[in-house]
């Protein structure tokens, strides 16, 4: 296990993601109820080569990412109605609780493990940190979907530059861009 930046591992869940219907709604909440911040802002992450079950996808979402403690929170609100994973869970069960983040060193070899349990690879695409992200549906969606995070250089340099920012936040500055 490699251990990142930000005090996590390989292996582990790194990331707890929410779809929430109103990213600056969602942002102020956490900042105020939940003492987490700052916030780094995406205003759109749209993939080319993004594929949604199996076939090419144009879904476009703003994302938001902070840190409580050593544990990433994500924010993602779509902003198109093209179909996505995160229009599934709006679909199924309304805004909330979507996946974990899971950072691991082989995305394709860890798919494959995941489907022999029964999952189905519900989304990918290329992200800035490097590599491609996959999605995985157990049919359930229970409690969540499974993000595979590449365990990139990149991955680990912009995670732990969110950390540390959050490390003695003062509440200053609470949302910044994301790169």
């Amino acid at each position: 296990m490699t251990e990142f930046g930000f005090g996590q591992k390989t292996g582990q869940i790194i990331q707890m993601a929410y779809v929430v219907e109103d990213i600056c709604a969602a942002i102020n909440w956490w900042i105020a109820e939940a003492k987490t911040g700052p916030w780094f802002l995406l205003d759109h992450f749209w993939a080319e080569d993004q594929v949604y079950r199996g076939a090419p996808s144009k879904a476009d979402v703003a994302i938001a990412m902070a840190f409580a403690g050593h544990m990433n929170i994500e924010l993602i609100q779509p902003l198109d109605r093209h179909p996505s994973v995160y229009r599934d869970l709006i679909a199924k069960r309304g805004y909330g609780f979507h996946h974990v983040g899971i950072a691991v060193t082989d995305v394709d070899a860890e798919i494959g493990a995941y489907q022999a349990k029964g999952y189905e690879l519900a989304f990918r695409a290329q992200v800035p940190t490097g590599g491609a992200v996959a999605y995985l549906d157990n049919g359930r969606n229970e409690p969540g979907m499974v993000e595979l995070i590449p365990a990139t250089q990149g991955m680990d340099e912009t995670f732990t530059r969110f950390w540390r920012a959050s490390v003695d936040w003062d509440g200053q500055n609470p949302v910044r861009p994301f790169i």
